[in-house]
């Protein structure tokens, strides 16, 4: 049986693969996040650019060709190579993003915007981390990823409109292109190559357990959730610049607004997760944040036409939003099936994908048919709906996933280990994958026996 390594601090090379692949995500989405508050202002002066449903379909375009191409671009990269896949998938969405930047027209514009979503690679990433980091170590590595996004989101907001003033959105469409580029530089060079490429139950989506994942009410309640958030996210970006600007607030100090209430939603926002998370107050906060941002959708429906009204609703939506952002990945690990966590977060990630397009197209279309009250009460319905769900949610367990390298077995000796590990204190569900060779717990947050994992594990390999 292969030798066990439960050392407690990752290694220099994880901590470079992590890093690396980190800075992957961030140099994409950086590109991706920036033109949103500004985008819909450059496209009053394209040709088209005065339909709000193309505006809207040219935000959320992308986000149909990534729902559609993210798992089989990590299907294809067991097959041919993480780096392959993922270097390609730079190309396309550098490709794109040139498209867009010398775009004639918004017809120009909406096709660039599908060739960046084509280049689909974040499920290809998160098979690369899972192929470079050890099992014990994977939850830092991916919350590494997590927080990167969150930080390069923030940062876009406020750099948007400060990078419009100089480059203009052509410029920014350019400087994502080749941030695309640099990410290529960061893949050959910073992220080591994998010694071995495999499917890893806990980062992967398996085609097995697909129908299993989409059964599960719990998991659907979430997967509805982070659509209803993104479809939202992205109506709003059709309508929200716009009206600052009708309310007298020049494009190019569109940042004053967004950076205190982004810094002012992360004062509020942290505490009330550590509070969830260390009092087993998760699903509390969860739908109070849901609560949250229907009222927030009201005040942006009623006072969109009122410069404060906008500012403070645009403070408690970023409160709002930030906590659920932050949660609902945390929830997906949480109620999905220790063997199918892979699986519950590809479903997740496409909702995800699909609320972009659909938020996108259906919040522009809204905008130009019915006015930009029409599009927050759309917002409003999709919130509801959610709080609804939200509320019979089964409480989120107080507990944690911790993931052991444990060498291929023989399917009897897993099964073995499997009851051995299932009767260890504070573990809630085990799991043994034979021909992984991982062992996938969910611990309880208190009381869990982790020396007496750790020492059966240990004994299991020197046996």
């Amino acid at each position: 049986m292969a030798q066990i390594d439960l050392s407690e601090s990752m290694t220099r090379a994880e901590k470079r693969a992590a890093s690396g692949l980190a800075a992957i995500f961030g140099l994409r989405m950086l590109g991706m996040f920036l033109i949103l508050p500004v985008f819909a202002l450059y496209a009053e002066d394209l040709p088209g650019g005065d339909n709000h449903t193309l505006v809207g379909l040219a935000l959320g375009m992308y986000g149909l060709t990534q729902a559609i191409l993210m798992l089989p671009f990590g299907m294809a990269s067991d097959r041919i190579g993480r780096k392959k896949v993922i270097i390609f998938g730079l190309i396309v969405f550098a490709l794109g993003s040139f498209v867009a930047s010398t775009a004639s027209d918004i017809y120009w514009t909406i096709f660039g915007r599908a060739l960046q979503g084509a280049g689909a690679i974040s499920a290809a990433v998160t098979a690369m981390l899972a192929d470079l980091t050890r099992e014990e170590h994977r939850t830092k590595a991916m919350a590494l990823v997590g927080s990167t996004i969150g930080m390069v989101f923030a940062v876009s907001l406020v750099a948007g409109p400060a990078l419009n003033r100089v480059i203009g959105v052509p410029g920014i469409f350019a400087l994502t292109g080749v941030l695309a580029l640099a990410a290529i530089w960061v893949v050959k060079v910073w992220v080591p190559d994998p010694a071995d490429s495999h499917f890893h139950a806990d980062a992967q989506a398996n085609p097995a357990k697909l129908i299993d994942v989409l059964k599960d009410g719990q998991l659907a309640r979430l997967d509805f959730g982070i659509f209803a958030l993104h479809a939202a996210q992205m109506a709003m970006f059709v309508v929200v610049p716009v009206a600052l600007k009708n309310s007298g607030l020049a494009a190019d100090h569109h940042w004053a607004v967004y950076l205190p209430v982004l810094l002012g939603s992360f004062v509020l926002m942290v505490p009330a997760i550590i509070y969830g998370e260390k009092r087993g107050q998760m699903k509390p906060v969860f739908v109070g944040a849901v609560a949250l941002m229907l009222l927030a959708q009201l005040g942006l429906a009623f006072g969109i036409g009122h410069f404060w009204s906008i500012v403070w609703a645009l403070f408690f939506y970023f409160v709002a939003f930030n906590l659920l952002e932050a949660s609902l990945p945390s929830l997906i690990s949480k109620l999905a099936p220790v063997s199918a966590k892979g699986t519950a977060m590809g479903v997740y990630n496409t909702a995800q994908a699909l609320g972009l397009f659909f938020g996108g197209v259906f919040g522009g279309w809204l905008a130009q048919h019915h006015g930009f009250a029409a599009v927050f009460i759309f917002c409003v319905v999709l919130m509801a709906v959610w709080l609804l769900a939200s509320l019979s949610m089964t409480p989120p367990p107080a507990i944690k996933t911790r993931l052991f390298r444990v060498g291929v077995m023989p399917a009897d000796e897993a099964a073995l280990l499997k009851m051995q590990l299932a009767e260890v204190a504070g573990v809630v569900e085990a799991v043994v994958l034979a021909e992984e060779g991982v062992a996938m717990l969910k611990v309880s947050l208190k009381g869990w026996d982790e020396a007496g994992a750790r020492s059966l594990l240990k004994a299991t390999a020197a046996g």
